[in-house]
């Protein structure tokens, strides 16, 4: 008697620790690499038990993309509700020497690569010059004292924008990004750029921030960022990417402004929801930040998934005899 034995092709294959820019750019997350697999393979049995995997794993990688963002909106949190009223060391330069130290000890542990933290420094000094004429024609005020400060301008407030770069370029590495129609870097530059000055020169001239939403629209309309989660890629527009993140901006900012940290005019009397319009803002000011993280990172091509070859039917001879 003689059985014959398929193996199905559609059925998960075990997960497999494979070499990503994550695992090249972070020895940490590379020493953990193998021992997930193991882990991760427990659930490719199904796709209910995969699925819910790699939802677990999204908010991982998500929480891991926001570990210096994150840390500093705990920081202001936690200063809020515990900072001594008369420490002999102000609330804000607290928060800027936190700052500092928390990344010295990511690029001391290798949880943060140089070229984030180049992102991050070329972020903060643009995102404290724009920190320094906003606050300086009234657009936003910083309540508390401080040392270290420019103007009206807390030096630990450039850290809340190079969170932001932090985030982009942790995102690229973790989720090792690709894209399909993505816009070549020299139009995106000129962009970045005419969003940047618009910030300074809407006060004193005309805004051009619809023309510069148009122009947005217009460049990464057709662009889709292909992300891997586990074991596949998966797509989404590029534009619906930034609002996304924007909206967490925005969120992030209200916290801010609910602990008092920075206040807007329409908060002087108490606390109110950050306008709408800001979220317009972020949107525009996440170009900047993505323009900067694509310059270190260049942008690659989805190549899309190899084709498998089809497997063979596998037979086995069974000995009736044994039967």
């Amino acid at each position: 008697m003689h059985t014959v034995r398929s193996i199905d092709p559609n059925r998960p294959s075990p997960a497999v620790a494979q070499a990503t820019p994550a695992h090249r750019g972070w020895p940490f997350v590379a020493h953990f690499a193998a021992a997930e697999a193991r882990f991760a393979a427990r659930f490719a049995r199904s796709r209910k038990r995969a699925f819910a995997y790699e939802f677990i794993r999204f908010g991982c990688k998500q929480a891991w993309a926001c570990l210096f963002g994150g840390a500093m909106v705990g920081l202001i949190v936690a200063t809020h509700l515990w900072y001594p009223a008369g420490a002999p060391l102000a609330r804000y330069d607290a928060l800027f020497l936190a700052a500092l130290a928390l990344q010295a000890l990511l690029l001391a542990t290798r949880m943060e690569t140089p070229a984030e933290a180049k992102v991050i420094l070329v972020y903060h000094v643009t995102g404290t010059a724009m920190e320094v004429f906003k606050t300086g024609v009234g657009s936003w005020t910083y309540p508390e004292a401080a040392i270290f400060r420019i103007g009206g301008v807390p030096l630990f407030s450039g850290f809340m924008y190079a969170a932001i770069g932090s985030y982009i370029a942790r995102c690229w590495r973790l989720f090792d990004f690709r894209f399909t129609r993505h816009p070549k870097p020299w139009t995106i530059a000129p962009l970045a750029s005419a969003i940047y000055a618009n910030f300074y020169t809407h006060h004193r001239w005309v805004d051009l921030r619809i023309a510069l939403f148009a122009a947005t629209v217009l460049l990464f309309a057709r662009t889709e960022v292909h992300y891997r989660v586990w074991r596949v890629h998966r797509r989404m527009p590029l534009l619906l990417g930034f609002l996304l993140v924007a909206s967490f901006i925005w969120i992030a900012e209200n916290l801010g402004t609910l602990t008092r940290t920075w206040t807007y005019p329409h908060q002087a009397q108490g606390w109110m929801l950050v306008r709408l319009g800001k979220l317009g803002s972020w949107f525009l000011l996440l170009i900047v930040s993505y323009a900067l993280v694509a310059m270190v990172n260049r942008p690659r091509p989805y190549a899309g998934p190899r084709r498998r070859r089809a497997r063979p039917l596998q037979v086995r001879w069974v000995n009736s005899n044994a039967m």
